[in-house]
């Protein structure tokens, strides 16, 4: 197949709004739907992340200096 057919296909596929079309492309290319990441996560890990973002909004966190030196006292590194 010419190469500019298949910029012609790609072009088409880029621009097409139609379903129906990118549903039957990806069928043929036998391509995936992905999961997002946030879609696979348990109800337990969305609700600790959500924790986590809202505590370092409120400024509680401990900064990586803080962890490396209490690491080096506490295992005399």
């Amino acid at each position: 197949m010419d190469i500019a057919v298949k910029y012609r296909i790609i072009s088409e596929i880029i621009n097409t709004n139609d379903e129906g079309v990118l549903n039957a492309i990806k069928s043929l290319l036998n391509i995936e739907d992905e999961m997002d990441f946030w879609e696979g996560l348990n109800a337990e890990d969305r609700a600790a992340i959500d924790e986590g973002l809202e505590q370092l909004d409120k400024g509680q966190h401990v900064s990586h200096e803080s962890v490396r030196e209490e690491i080096k006292n506490r295992f005399n590194f």
